[in-house]
């Protein structure tokens, strides 16, 4: 009889943990987050200029893989090519439809380096893309093409954010499946370096005075939305966060779970500190109550529909 050892049963196969929620002090990775924010809008870009443009910037986010990140397919002169960054062997890789492929090692190197290596890969491949070279959500843009001062890159610390961000990824999906209204998916925005997903009431938004094209294409409808980010933006460590647009009277006010969760007035968002959640005897369930008594309290006191728009 011919033995046959499955993946599950190698002794080389490390078993795969579903609660690993690592530590993620901010000050442990800053200058290395700082760089990465960076690298991340040039992949970013790219599938911004090529993809179709999707409501609320749908097109442009990228998504969670069990190794890193992806932009997903991106059209291209009747064929297509995915950008994938792996942070297990710390490797952009460009694969195009017709079985070619390049690759961009994810090493220290300054924001100019990485720029300049990833478009050549592209050229290699026959690709040619122009993108808008300045960051943005950066409280200092620059220009990622001639950017030297930013240059840091700690692999293990970029793989212990990659498994905070697959963990959150997991839960914010199975909150999302909760929902049978409109829903986007659960994205990352390598504008804001934030994890996100959010739930629309099925309502126009009032308009918003002096906003811009992106904020009026983001916001045009009725949302709850939350997500996590690994700190910064007035809040000094990784966070989750939970916020309504518009934010209906009381909302501040409300009570949410679980109770080191608490309302942030300088951002108009709900706080709960990721080591709060990590820390807590169930993580997955610490995460589950605010996501859900957050967007309770946005939709009760918003009057949506939730009887139409949830799963019984």
């Amino acid at each position: 009889m011919q033995l046959v050892v499955t993946a599950l049963e190698s002794p080389a196969m490390a078993p795969i943990s579903t609660e690993n929620w690592p530590a993620l002090a901010l000050a442990d990775w800053s200058k290395t987050y700082e760089t990465l924010h960076l690298w991340m809008q040039v992949p970013g870009k790219i599938r911004l200029a090529l993809a179709p443009r999707v409501n609320h910037w749908w097109g442009v986010p990228l998504y969670l893989t069990s190794r890193g990140l992806t932009t997903s397919p991106i059209p291209y002169l009747g064929a297509s090519f995915e950008i994938r960054l792996d942070f297990f062997e710390h490797q952009l890789t460009i694969d195009a439809s017709n079985g070619t492929r390049r690759s961009v090692a994810l090493e220290p190197q300054t924001v100019a380096q990485f720029y300049a290596r990833v478009m050549q890969a592209l050229r290699e491949l026959g690709i040619n893309v122009r993108i808008w070279p300045l960051s943005v959500e950066i409280p200092t843009p620059v220009r990622l093409d001639r950017d030297t001062a930013h240059g840091s890159y700690d692999p293990a610390a970029v793989h212990r954010w990659w498994q905070v961000m697959l963990q959150a990824d997991s839960v914010l999906k199975e909150f999302r499946a909760r929902f049978i209204g409109k829903a986007s998916p659960v994205h990352f925005f390598w504008g804001g370096f934030d994890l996100a997903a959010t739930r629309f009431s099925g309502r126009r938004a009032p308009d918003r005075p002096g906003a811009d094209s992106v904020t009026r294409e983001g916001y045009s409808h009725e949302v709850s939305s939350a997500g996590f980010w690994p700190g910064g933006s007035g809040v000094d460590d990784a966070a989750f966060y939970a916020y309504a647009a518009p934010e209906p009277p009381g909302f501040k006010d409300a009570p949410v779970r679980p109770a080191a969760a608490s309302y942030h007035t300088g951002l108009g968002e709900f706080i709960l500190m990721y080591e709060d959640v990590r820390t807590a005897e169930s993580p997955r369930v610490a995460l589950l109550e605010f996501l859900q008594s957050t967007y309770e309290a946005a939709a009760n006191l918003g009057k949506w529909n939730r009887v139409e728009l949830e799963r019984a």
